[in-house]
C-alpha cells in the first residue's frame, strides 16, 4: 500500500500586510515559501472561512512562492463580516490585484470548497493568468446544490444536526432556511445575530467530515469566526454568488489548455460528487480523483494525500 503523504512542516510568512482594495475594504495577505520560486495563490473556503497556518503546509516551501489572503470581510480583513461591495467579482478583482503585487504573469491557483468556486470564476475570466488549477470539493453554487444542503437532502443524513440548525428559525419560516437566516444575520438584534451565526457555522462544521471532528466544530462555533462565516456564506448564497445558473460548468471550455487536478470526497455532504463529475466531463484534460472513505474537509487523509501530490507534481513545471 502506498503511504499517504503528510503536510510540509509549518513555516512562517516572509511577508504580510494589509492591501487597500477600495470600496472601504482592506484585505490581509501573506506570502510564504521561497521568493521567486513557482508562484501560487491559495483561495480559502466559506465564503468567510479565512486562511490558516495549516494552509501553507500544502506546498513545498522550497519550490513555491505562495500568496494567501483573507477574502473580503473575514479573517484579519476589514471591515469584519462586511457585506457591502462583497461579491464574487470583487474577489476575482482582488486576486488580480494580488497577482500584480506579486509581480508575476501567471500562477497556480489552488481552491477548495468555495475556493474551488472562486478559482473557477477567476480562471474562466482570466485563463491567461493561470498556469495550473488544483481544485478540491467542487461547488458550482446552483440552486440544486443550495437546496440540497440548506433545505432538503443533507437533512435526511443528519437529522439530529438538522434539528439544531432549524432551532433558531420559527416553524413558519422553515420553507426557506437561507432567507430566514438572512433576516437574523443582518438584523439589528445582536443576540439573535450571534445565535444564528453559531447555528449556521456549526451545521457546516458537523457535516463536512466523514467522521466527527470536535476540533472543527469548536472552531466554527467561536463567535468572531462564526459571525463572518455565517454572514458571508448566507450573503453569497442569497445572491447565487452572482453567477448565472450553471455558469461555471457551462463555461468550463475556457479552461482548455490549463493543466489541472480535481479532488473530491465520495461522501462529501455540502458538495455532491455529481458536480465534480460533471466538471471532469466538461474539462477532461484535468486529472480526476474521487476519494473513497472521505467527506468534504481538505484535512481528511485521502484528500490531503492527493492535494499534496498535486502541488508536488506541478512544482517543477
Amino acid at each position: 500500500m502506498t503511504e499517504l503523504r503528510q503536510p510540509y512542516p509549518p513555516i512562517e510568512p516572509y511577508e504580510s500586510g494589509m492591501l487597500d482594495v477600495g470600496d472601504g475594504h482592506q484585505i490581509y495577505y501573506e506570502r510564504a515559501g521561497t521568493p521567486g520560486a513557482k508562484p501560487a495563490v491559495f483561495l480559502h473556503g466559506g465564503p468567510g472561512g479565512g486562511i490558516s497556518p495549516e494552509h501553507r503546509r500544502l506546498f513545498d516551501p522550497a519550490r513555491y512562492d505562495l500568496m494567501l489572503f483573507d477574502q473580503r470581510g473575514c479573517g484579519r480583513s476589514l471591515p469584519h463580516a462586511g457585506l457591502e461591495a462583497n461579491t464574487t467579482w470583487h474577489l476575482v478583482a482582488d486576486i488580480e490585484r494580488l497577482r500584480e503585487r506579486a509581480g508575476v504573469d501567471k500562477w497556480l491557483v489552488f481552491g477548495g470548497s468555495w475556493g474551488s468556486t472562486l478559482a473557477l470564476a477567476y480562471a474562466q475570466k482570466h485563463p491567461e493568468r493561470v498556469s495550473e488549477l488544483v481544485l478540491r470539493g467542487i461547488y458550482t453554487v446552483t440552486r440544486a446544490e443550495l437546496q440540497w444542503y440548506y433545505q432538503f437532502g443533507v437533512s435526511e443524513m443528519f437529522p439530529d444536526k438538522w434539528e439544531k440548525f432549524q432551532a433558531p428559525i420559527p416553524e413558519a419560516e422553515r420553507g426557506d432556511m437561507i432567507a430566514a437566516y438572512r433576516k437574523r444575520l443582518t438584523g439589528d438584534d445582536p443576540v439573535a445575530r450571534i445565535e444564528a451565526a453559531r447555528a449556521w457555522s456549526v451545521w457546516e462544521a458537523e457535516t463536512i467530515t466523514l467522521l466527527p471532528s470536535p476540533a472543527i466544530a469548536e472552531a466554527h462555533g467561536e463567535d468572531h469566526f462564526a459571525l463572518a462565516f455565517a454572514r458571508l456564506e448566507n450573503h453569497y448564497f442569497v445572491h447565487d454568488a452572482w453567477l448565472e445558473e450553471g455558469q461555471l460548468l457551462r463555461d468550463a471550455h475556457r479552461l482548455n489548455g490549463i493543466p489541472g487536478v480535481i479532488v473530491h470526497g465520495r461522501y462529501d455532504m455540502p458538495c455532491p460528487a455529481r458536480y465534480a463529475w460533471a466538471l471532469h466531463k466538461a474539462w477532461p484534460e484535468a486529472e480526476f480523483h474521487l476519494i473513497e472513505g472521505a467527506g468534504h474537509a481538505y484535512s481528511e487523509p485521502g484528500i490531503l494525500d492527493r492535494l499534496l501530490r498535486a502541488t508536488d507534481g506541478f512544482a517543477s513545471r
